[in-house]
């Protein structure tokens, strides 16, 4: 039961920070993202506090550390991939239209309206 206080709290404290963001909107943007933050931190002090919290922080950080195993294409093979799209989209797209033309044409044929 304290758990899920502790999560309301938590969802709380975030809602705080953004509703605060919007409330400022005469303030500097400096003042008004600080407030942000400052809410995402405070939740996430709370929600560390939780076993539910604990286990989506180490998602996130697993997250993170998978994606720095990611490799990137490199600029050429980027851009031949590029290609590849483009030529194939344009070959698609031709043959559609002749298919959408000869189809076009046979059913003002079979409708007798043919020239």
């Amino acid at each position: 039961m304290i758990n899920k206080i502790k999560l309301l709290v938590a969802f709380l404290l975030l809602v705080a920070g953004v509703t605060g963001f919007y409330l400022l909107a005469d303030k500097a943007t400096v003042l008004r993202i600080l407030v942000v933050i400052a809410g995402l931190g405070a939740a996430i002090v709370v929600l560390w506090t939780t076993p539910v919290g604990q286990q989506a922080l180490g998602f996130v950080g697993e997250a993170v550390t998978e994606s720095r195993k990611v490799v990137w294409p490199t600029r050429k093979e980027t851009i031949q991939t590029t290609l590849v799209v483009f030529v194939l989209v344009v070959f698609m797209a031709a043959i559609l239209g002749v298919m959408d033309i000869g189809f076009a044409y046979m059913v003002q044929w079979l409708m007798g309206r043919g020239a």
